[in-house]
């Protein structure tokens, strides 16, 4: 019996070592597998190659995760926010290594090693320093960048409710790189709220389907008043840091 949902936490994260390339889910915080970043952390594991479209937030999540000096190199689209002081004093004390890939480009790479391409070719960045060293050519009279796939030893995203195949379906935008995360990596790992029986979930529904998903681990929400007193302290010291700059 195929059962992707028998493992604690600890467990499944166990597989990674020093070294791993890791795939973390979210835009911001949302949709950022916050609990598994927490186990990421626990386990001690340095020399981490983080790729996720931010370079994180406040103290927590992806940014307590810096914090720890567990990250050589993180490959994202927006390292820089009014929240996001972990990473500019890590970045600027020459603690950790910033590949800058603009947004759109950063869901194709990753969409192209989901898909088995070797690479593919993008207008943007085009003439700019990020295209540097990098091949061009003019197709149909427009000047593209060849782009590399992004893949990686593991993903870690987050969903709303998955069933023991690892079928699983998002809430609204908390989805974002969630999909092409889980396709682009060696071993997703999703955290969820729900975990349901097989057949519960509509087939229409389901955005990323079980072969992508290797480990599915059921997390109970935190309450509404935790998670409001959590947003409230975390925009009370972004206003702080960003008044002082």
């Amino acid at each position: 019996m195929i059962n992707k949902a028998d493992k604690g936490i600890t467990d499944v994260l166990s597989q990674i070592k020093d070294g791993a390339t890791i795939m973390i889910g979210g835009f911001g915080t949302a949709g950022q597998p916050a609990e598994l970043i927490d186990g990421l952390i626990n386990l001690g594991v340095k020399d981490l190659v983080i790729i996720n479209n931010n370079a994180g937030n406040g103290d927590h999540g992806l940014a307590k995760l810096l914090k720890t000096g567990a990250v050589r190199k993180i490959i994202c689209s927006f390292p820089r926010q009014s929240d996001s002081w972990v990473f500019d004093e890590l970045y600027h004390a020459g603690k950790i290594e910033l590949e800058l890939v603009p947004q759109g480009n950063l869901a194709c790479r990753i969409q192209a090693a989901g898909m088995g391409l070797g690479a593919v070719y993008t207008p943007t960045g085009f003439g700019t320093l990020l295209a540097e060293g990098k091949e061009t050519r003019e197709i149909d009279g427009k000047d593209y960048v060849l782009e590399y796939p992004i893949k990686a030893d593991f993903a870690l995203i987050k969903a709303s409710r998955g069933d023991r195949w690892g079928n699983l379906v998002y809430r609204k935008s908390a989805r974002n790189f969630g999909p092409i995360m889980a396709m682009a990596a060696d071993v997703t790992i999703a955290q969820v709220s729900q975990t349901v029986d097989l057949g519960e979930l509509d087939p229409e529904h389901v955005i990323t389907p079980g072969i992508f998903v290797q480990h599915v681990v059921q997390i109970q929400p935190a309450s509404p008043e935790s998670a409001s007193a959590e947003l409230s302290n975390t925009a009370t010291t972004a206003t702080a840091k960003y008044c002082q700059l």
